[in-house]
């Protein structure tokens, strides 16, 4: 009874010591975002006429760095039911594992997962840059663009893939029993697999920030919480269908009007 006891006691300190941790990655990358994100956008917004800044190796770098909080803030949070039930199953299965750490382990995996999305996202950004497509306020300035991103994203909301990814990202029990890896290397395997599904599901979510703003934090906010609700509501595929007839509704009503 003792033993059973302790145990209990070291798998609310492991879930507590996992959960305190990843809310504080999250609010840092919020902390980020909010002070340099509107501030950022208004100011671009304000100076139409402005160079673009040259595509020097440093410039990427900070690009990338900031694609990649940007994914941390919006994606840890919902993230956070399976690295919690990870440390759970890993506390309970392998009694000398230390499961606080493999479950950051296995949040670094997830976190690189999103690496390889903002890695994408500098180079489309470059590329949209090059063809000047893109504002200072790294918005689309061109309706025929933004129309397209609408339309293409609400469709991908009823693809296959997309209802495979989300099946993995709206039930950690499913992922982790189809999916488990034992050792710290396996750890952040299952990560990294597990944000490649997350990827997978919110991809294109994250390319309609090219048509609000890359840095308008109205959009981060309101595409990071539509993410959560989708992967923690029980009806995510319902409410993913309705998005994305929302988004092709809307990618068809810019087309009309850029007609």
């Amino acid at each position: 009874m003792q033993g059973h006891l302790m145990l209990e006691h070291l798998l609310r300190r492991d879930r507590l010591v996992v959960a305190i941790g990843t809310a504080a990655v999250a609010a840092l990358a919020w902390a980020y975002l909010a002070s340099g994100a509107g501030m950022d956008t208004e100011m671009m917004a304000d100076m139409p006429d402005m160079a673009p800044m040259p595509w020097t190796p440093l410039y990427a770098a900070l690009l990338f760095v900031m694609w990649w909080v940007m994914m941390i803030a919006m994606m840890a949070p919902s993230a956070a039911p399976t690295v919690l039930l990870y440390a759970t199953v890993k506390r309970k299965q392998e009694t000398e594992s230390r499961a606080a750490i493999d479950a950051w382990i296995f949040l670094a995996g997830y976190l690189v997962a999103w690496a390889g999305f903002s890695l994408a996202a500098v180079l489309a950004q470059g590329a949209l840059e090059r063809y000047g497509l893109l504002s200072m306020a790294m918005a689309s300035t061109s309706a025929i663009l933004g129309g397209g991103i609408l339309v293409a994203a609400g469709l991908y909301q009823f693809t296959p893939l997309k209802h495979s990814c989300l099946r993995y990202c709206e039930s950690p029990l499913l992922f982790l029993s189809r999916h488990w890896r034992p050792g710290t290397p396996g750890a952040f395997r299952m990560g990294l697999r597990h944000g490649s599904y997350c990827v997978g599901c919110c991809w294109f979510l994250m390319v309609l920030l090219f048509v609000g703003g890359v840095m308008n934090l109205t959009w981060i906010i309101g595409i990071a919480l539509y993410v959560a609700a989708e992967k923690l509501l029980p009806f995510g595929r319902g409410l993913s269908h309705a998005a994305g007839a929302a988004l092709v509704l809307s990618g068809v009503i810019v087309l009309a009007r850029a007609m």
